[in-house]
């Protein structure tokens, strides 16, 4: 670990109000929570306003008693996630420090909401990475509709997916359906070739992403042709009523309102719906004169206060892209209400 690095950004000024040492008997548990250069212990100390000492096998973590003992509990975490053979790397410490934050010193630790709120696929262990995904996952585990809504990057289609795989792979439902509007970002893409699924693939490949992510590419393809997973446009839902199914509908604020309420009342005995999106960016007003009105926030207002259903707002705090990107939305939002 080098101290002296001349690019490191880790803070020298904390002053010592409290000193805590945490013994860490793996020297290679030890070099992965440091990370490179120290890295992880510099995001540590940013988020915390703490400064974190490797000494032999222990860090000693120095700063206010309440920023310590936090620091101590993001430092404890990554240990349990590492004793479990789980990765610590950078979004590991970034959703533990984010944990502690809303948490507080005497709140819920990371690790109790993170192992709690634990996905289970067969290609990985999903765990939440703010609270606000961790009070999502359970919404998506105990109500019958749930909206998702928020800036891009929070993991709102994501955790979804992993939710309605996890329940097919469980024998929960039967069926895992996945749906977007054919609706282009600002672009016209003109005529494309090829058969119906050549033309709207292009659309749905985000939900794709997410299934190959979590499941892998020959569990989903067989899956794909037994009919288990279904991905579609939100045109080919019409007359259909969907029972024994985890349903998703992506991108839901470029829906009007009578699609919103088609798919809605698609819902049938023994399923899930989840309805996803980010009502600032909507597509609609891209289409021409002749585009509808989004019908997304007039559902919420509908449907909000009844017991079954679950609504979670995501912030540009919540984003887990690239560090950058949640600064971008935060720019973005800023600019927007200044």
């Amino acid at each position: 670990m080098n101290r002296n690095n001349p690019t490191s950004t880790r803070s020298t000024k904390v002053r010592a109000q409290e000193t805590k040492s945490i013994k860490i008997d793996n020297t290679r548990h030890l070099a992965d929570i440091c990370g490179s250069h120290d890295k992880h212990l510099a995001m540590i100390e940013q988020a915390l306003d703490v400064y974190v000492m490797p000494r032999g096998n222990e860090l000693c973590i120095e700063g206010s008693r309440r920023e310590t003992r936090m620091a101590a509990n993001v430092v404890e975490e990554l240990i349990r996630r590492l004793d479990k053979g789980l990765p610590a790397g950078e979004a590991e410490v970034s959703a533990a420090i984010r944990m502690v934050l809303e948490g507080g010193e005497a709140g819920n630790t990371a690790s109790t909401s993170l192992d709690q709120h634990q996905i289970r696929t067969q290609k990985k262990i999903i765990s939440p990475r703010s609270p606000r995904q961790a009070a999502y996952i359970d919404a998506l585990r105990h109500h019958d509709l749930v909206f998702g809504l928020g800036p891009a990057g929070t993991g709102k289609t994501y955790l979804a997916v992993a939710i309605g795989v996890s329940m097919l792979i469980r024998g929960e439902v039967d069926r895992l359906i996945l749906s977007r509007p054919a609706v282009e970002a600002g672009e016209r893409l003109g005529f494309l070739p090829g058969d119906m699924k050549d033309k709207v693939d292009p659309y749905l490949r985000p939900l794709y992403d997410a299934l190959h992510d979590v499941m892998g590419g020959d569990q989903v393809h067989k899956k794909l042709e037994n009919g288990d997973i279904e991905v579609a446009p939100l045109a080919f839902m019409r007359g259909r009523t969907l029972s024994n199914a985890f349903v998703i509908l992506d991108e839901a604020q470029n829906c009007t309102r009578m699609q919103i309420k088609m798919f809605l009342t698609r819902l049938g005995e023994n399923s899930r719906m989840v309805v996803t999106g980010d009502p600032t960016q909507v597509d609609l007003s891209e289409m021409g004169p002749h585009a509808r009105e989004p019908g997304l926030g007039e559902a919420l207002a509908i449907l909000q206060g009844i017991e079954e259903v679950a609504i979670v707002h995501f912030t540009e705090a919540d984003v887990v892209r690239h560090p950058l990107v949640q600064r971008i939305v935060r720019a973005y939002n800023e600019r927007q209400n200044g």
